[in-house]
Order: C-alpha cells, then structure tokens, then sequence
C-alpha cells in the first residue's frame, strides 16, 4: 500500500476516468487511488472495476447509491482513508482540469515538516486558468477574495479542489460535522484547518477547463459558498469547530 491516497469523486466521467487512472498510476511516486462513484448512469464504475482488476492494490472503489454532493463524497472518502492509516490524502477532479503531475511536487511539499495542508492553487502567481469563460474566472477569483474578507482564511485559492492533507489534520477535524456540500465545503476544510493552527502552503498550478462531460456547478453551490461562509464563521465565534 503506498502512504499516499488520491481520492477522485464521480458522476458521468465515463469519457475522462481511464486518462486520469493512467496518468496517476504512471507517476514517478507511487499514489493509490480511491474512486467514489456516485452510481453514474453512464458506467463509470464498470471501468474503474476494470482498473481495479489489473491493480488491484492500487485502485479501489467507493459506490454510492446515488448522487450527494461533492462534499459528502470526499468525506466518505476520507474516512475511508483514514481507517487505512494513509498519511497523505489528497484530492482531485476527474475531469482533467487538475494535471496529475502536479501530485508529485503537492506530495514532496507535503512532506516537509512546515506543512500540513498544500494547496494547488491558480491564484498564488497571477491568475492560472485556461479555457474558462471570462464570468466564470471572475465568479470563481472573486469567491476566494470574499472567503479571505468573511474567514480571515489566508489562502489565496480557498476555493481550489485540488488539495493534499496530512492525516492528522483530517483526524483533527470532525468530518461528520461539517456543514457544506459544494462549492464552500473546500473552503469549510481550509478554514477548520487552519482554525486549529494547521500550516498551509500554496503552490501553483494551471487549472484547465474541462474538455468532455459536463460541469457539476450550479446555482445552489454558489449560494452556499456565498452565504454559507458568513454562517460559518459566525458559528466559529461561539462554538467549537471540532464537534
């Protein structure tokens, strides 16, 4: 088993899944990788059974019964890496928009006794984001400067999805109470984090817009990071953050 777990959440990614299994088993370092499938109609769980048949201690699947969130998938995924004593965790998008070798630097900054959370982000230098629509890059720019006003978060890309964690953060942080499902659950994560006085790092990277299947955003997970993180906060003064 390797001491590092790439947790990737699915629903409908028949198209893009087998390119992201290839490229992350071909990395130089060694990653396992924990699929959760949200029961997609389109078979995405046949061909990670498939993976799952040639590399079988590297591969495995979570199946969901139906489609939850993205929130509550990591979370699932989480502890299910927990209770297999990973030490590293990560997490990554099955649509190709996040380079899977951008894993292999996340890990060696992960590694280093001044970090507990690396973040892959696209605002660390400027703003690293290709084929996205122009109202799309300035809802998301805009989501992670109003993160850091709300949370005090200083983290540049709160609202990356591509992020590694030290297991002891994701033990420190009480997983079943976390309040968000979408956009804001990685800002949720960050801020716990950080709250508990995790160091963070940011790296860059280059967040490239999907090329096949669809977008999982929609107007709902916009009005939870908008509102939510005020909530958040807010609960931050009075209650602790763990329970």
């Amino acid at each position: 088993m390797s001491k590092a777990l790439v947790i990737i959440p699915t629903y409908n990614e028949l198209d893009n899944i087998s390119i992201v299994l290839d490229h992350v088993l071909s990395l130089s370092n060694f990653f396992d990788i924990l699929v959760v499938d949200d029961n997609s109609p389109d078979g995405t769980s046949n061909v990670v059974n498939d993976y799952i048949d040639k590399f079988n201690e590297r591969v495995f699947l979570l199946s969901r019964k139906s489609k939850e969130g993205l929130g509550k998938a990591y979370t699932e995924g989480f502890l299910w890496g927990l209770k297999k004593n990973y030490n590293f965790i990560f997490e990554m998008d099955a649509d190709l928009s996040h380079d899977p070798n951008d894993l292999v630097r996340m890990l060696q900054v992960l590694e280093m006794p001044n970090c507990d959370v690396v973040v892959g982000s696209r605002y660390i230098n400027g703003i690293n984001v290709v084929n996205w629509p122009l109202s799309r890059i300035i809802l998301s720019y805009f989501a992670s400067i109003y993160s850091r006003v709300v949370t005090g978060l200083p983290v540049k890309d709160a609202t990356s999805g591509f992020v590694g964690y030290k297991n002891v953060v994701l033990r420190k942080i009480n997983l079943k109470t976390l309040l968000f499902n979408g956009y804001a659950f990685q800002i949720e994560l960050k801020f716990k984090a950080y709250k508990n006085g995790f160091k963070i790092l940011e790296i860059p990277i280059i967040f490239k817009d999907r090329e096949r299947g669809e977008s999982k955003m929609n107007g709902d997970i916009i009005y939870e990071a908008v509102f939510g993180l005020i909530k958040m906060k807010f609960y931050s003064f009075f209650y602790n953050i763990n329970k």
